[in-house]
């Protein structure tokens, strides 16, 4: 017997509704009928047309009245809303995938930079249509908290077919997903689309990210994402270096302090000393796996100079980057994540000896008379990089 067939809706309803549309299905014994709103109709009205009905045959829609209330959304968003209104209807089956956007087959990069990771809420199609223009080394699709519990199937597919369509220039494709079995779903949507990393929400142990890892294997085999493991809890502090080493698909290390403060019971403060244990915690345990410490975000938009410190703070801890809530703080991020001239100077010093050593095939390094060991140069070539991505270095350099 097969499901029952309801009244449902998706998508935005209201007032100053851009780049989205509402879609709502009525059951009915009819051949399938289609009624359109659009301010663009009289220039894109088929395609919309084209794009709901082919939705509603891969469903195997029929029957009923499909009505639609377009705000100039692009197809990716037609065929998202489409599918959610009718799988919440009550139909199953294939979906329809956008074409694939430019940087749709972009390859993954284990040690790439992560100074900005820019957060974009899972189910707001319009804050995605530019993200990929704001320069964040990442761009976070977030299915867990900025998702209401009731738009969580939505956002999953909206996020899903974002992946397939969006061009997002140089950032890496990152999605946050949810826990327990809305968790499991958002993988299973996600993983087969280029997703690069995936954030893991509130983990505990090192199980946890084998669980994932596993299952992220299966479904998109060597093409599995990367994975950052988020940790929120006392718990999670505790057990740090095992989860950031329970799997090879681990690229970075980072920790929501938000939550972590709650269960404290210990406000977050400027000075940031109730979390100290908690954030070097998590460098030492990043640093000691091979993976990449990545600090919490800052919540005050407009508190420039507040970001720049925390940045720099958190910098000097060891961090290699830290969240973005807003796209204004990602030139401030980047501009505090740069080193200093004098910084740079001592890198690019021992990177030459580095090189001059290799082509004169001694294993060891010397800057003037002190012996540079192998850490020292990894960490200075970081630096050299940090500073060409901040445009630092000369043609001579």
């Amino acid at each position: 017997m097969g499901a029952e067939i309801r009244t449902a809706r998706a998508g935005p309803s209201g007032e100053k509704i851009r780049s989205d549309l509402e879609v709502r299905y009525e059951p009915g014994t009819g051949v399938l009928g289609l009624e359109l709103t659009s301010k663009v109709g009289y220039l894109y009205g088929e395609a919309i047309e084209a794009a709901v009905r082919r939705v509603a045959g891969s469903l195997g829609v029929e029957t009923g009245l499909l009505a639609v209330e377009d705000f100039g959304a692009l197809e990716w968003v037609i065929l998202a809303r489409v599918e959610t209104c009718l799988g919440r209807a009550g139909f199953d089956g294939p979906p329809v995938l956008p074409e694939p956007g430019p940087g749709a087959d972009a390859p993954r990069n284990r040690r790439r930079l992560r100074r900005s990771r820019l957060y974009i809420p899972g189910n707001q199609p319009k804050l995605m249509l530019s993200a990929g223009l704001y320069g964040a080394d990442g761009i976070i699709l977030d299915l867990e908290d900025s998702v209401p519990p009731a738009e969580k199937d939505a956002a999953r597919i909206l996020v899903r077919n974002a992946l397939v369509a969006m061009d997002w220039g140089s950032s890496e494709r990152m999605v946050r997903v949810n826990q327990g079995r809305v968790g499991v779903a958002d993988l299973e949507s996600i993983a087969p689309h280029n997703v690069h990393t995936v954030l893991l929400p509130k983990v505990e142990r090192a199980d946890e990210v084998v669980r994932v890892a596993s299952l992220l294997r299966e479904l998109a085999g060597e093409d599995a994402p990367f994975l950052m493991p988020i940790l929120e809890s006392p718990l999670g502090i505790r057990n740090a270096h095992e989860i950031a080493a329970a799997d090879e698909l681990v690229v970075a290390l980072t920790l929501g302090l938000e939550d972590l403060s709650a269960e404290l019971g210990a406000p977050r403060t400027a000075e940031g000393w109730e979390s100290f244990l908690a954030r070097q915690t998590t460098v030492y345990a990043a640093r000691a796996a091979g993976v990449q410490p990545i600090a919490s975000v800052f919540s005050g938009i407009r508190d420039e100079a507040g970001l720049e410190a925390y940045v720099r703070r958190e910098r000097s801890l060891g961090f290699d980057g830290i969240g973005c809530i807003h796209p204004g703080q990602i030139p401030v991020v980047h501009r505090a994540m740069a080193p200093t001239r004098a910084e740079l100077e001592k890198a690019l010093a021992v990177v030459r000896a580095a090189r001059e050593a290799r082509e004169r095939g001694l294993g060891a390094v010397a800057v003037g008379s002190k012996m540079v060991d192998p850490p020292v140069v990894a960490q200075a070539e970081r630096t050299v990089e940090l500073a060409a991505a901040a445009g630092m270095l000369t043609g001579e350099e």
